[in-house]
């Protein structure tokens, strides 16, 4: 059975050819273990989708009243004119306030609420037009609203979406097609309604994968932005939006921050005297033992060079200290002549140093990182020093 599970996995992983290693697949089913870059700028792209799709309707969902007019009795326009102007109103507040903050929460609330205003909308007006006896045109016309869910569930193709984000906002959507049902239960034509209800599952489908492979998309493309092409750590820029994001945090809930900044003694030399590729391969090794030996949470990125910053969030300045003296126990990698790599260290701590931004918390660190090279190189200067 674990054969055939991994068969399936990897014949649903070569799909994508590329994109996506095996270990990232679980990604495209659920968003806890997004690095919190992608969520960030998952969130901003959902939240402006969201804008943009309330723009539409907020246009479009008035203009349709002249239609009504024509073909409908005057009573049963009017009742449908105001709840057009209804969800007019609500499609124009929601494109006005909302604005991306590159909070999840924030999305998942503007998409419920893009999904809600119409999905209301198509229950009320559906369940009044089969209250009148509609023929020709008039007819034709209220069919037509019918096909509403059919739009909504369309649209969801246009939002990043992971495999569950997909099914939670869409379920909804089938509930109130089924409602619909139920509440002209006497008068159903069900294999017309069977045959509605089954599309929509086939568009809910399509919708779905077109949303997780815009996902898989994102995820590559985030992932090569954000990482530094020869160590495969946080580039600079991603660096700094980590550590923006990390200050704030924990700014906002009064915890400890800590950053080391490490530069490689000497490596000019080695570029020197063995060439660029070995300087390379002294970098990717060294990367690779920190990155190994990281706690849960810290981040490292690459700040220029040979210089390297280590972020540590909820880690005070002694913590700091022996997390990395550990790092610098287990070794930081051999130089080409087999001597081993060293660094000087800078160490600031955001309590114990007093900052209130996070510019100037690295700052700090760069210049006790300065002042080890200059007594000495190999050596950690901090706080306490």
């Amino acid at each position: 059975m674990n054969r055939l599970s991994h068969a399936i996995w990897r014949r649903l992983t070569g799909l994508m050819p590329g994109e996506l290693k095996e270990s990232e697949m679980a990604w495209l089913v659920w968003p806890r273990r997004h690095l919190p870059l992608v969520t960030r700028r998952r969130a901003t792209v959902i939240v402006n989708r969201v804008r943009l799709f309330a723009f539409l309707f907020a246009v479009l969902t008035p203009l349709w009243s002249a239609v009504d007019f024509v073909v409908f009795p005057f009573p049963l326009w009017m009742n449908l004119a105001m709840m057009r102007f209804a969800a007019t109103a609500a499609f124009a507040g929601l494109l006005v306030y909302y604005r991306p903050t590159g909070n999840l929460f924030d999305a998942y609330r503007a998409m419920a609420l893009l999904f809600l205003i119409p999905t209301v909308f198509y229950v009320a007006s559906h369940n009044m037009l089969t209250t009148y006896q509609l023929t020709g045109m008039s007819a034709a016309i209220g069919a037509g609203y019918a096909f509403l869910p059919f739009v909504l569930l369309a649209g969801l193709s246009i939002f990043p979406l992971t495999l569950l984000e997909s099914l939670m906002i869409s379920s909804p959507i089938l509930l109130a097609q089924g409602i619909s049902g139920y509440l002209r239960w006497s008068a159903m034509d069900w294999p017309s309604f069977a045959g509605a209800f089954w599309l929509l599952v086939l568009i809910t489908g399509v919708s779905t994968l077109a949303g997780t492979s815009q996902l898989a998309f994102m995820l590559v493309l985030v992932r090569q932005a954000i990482r530094d092409p020869l160590t495969g750590v946080f580039s600079r820029r991603s660096g700094e939006e980590v550590m923006e994001l990390q200050f704030n945090n924990a700014t906002r809930h009064e915890a400890p921050m800590a950053v080391a900044f490490f530069d490689i003694d000497h490596f000019k030399s080695i570029n020197d005297k063995y060439g660029h590729e070995a300087g390379d391969k002294v970098l990717s090794v060294m990367t690779a033992t920190v990155g190994a030996n990281l706690r849960r949470g810290d981040t490292l990125a690459r700040w220029g060079g040979e210089e390297f910053v280590l972020i540590m969030p909820n880690t005070d300045l002694q913590q700091a200290e022996a997390a990395v003296q550990r790092l610098r126990n287990v070794g930081l990698g051999r130089r080409p002549d087999d001597t081993p790599v060293t660094a000087s260290i800078g160490i600031a701590e955001r309590h114990a140093d007093g900052t209130d931004e996070w510019k100037k918390l690295v700052d700090l660190a760069d210049q006790r990182m300065y002042h080890a090279k200059q007594t000495g190189r190999n050596r950690v200067v901090s706080g306490d020093d």
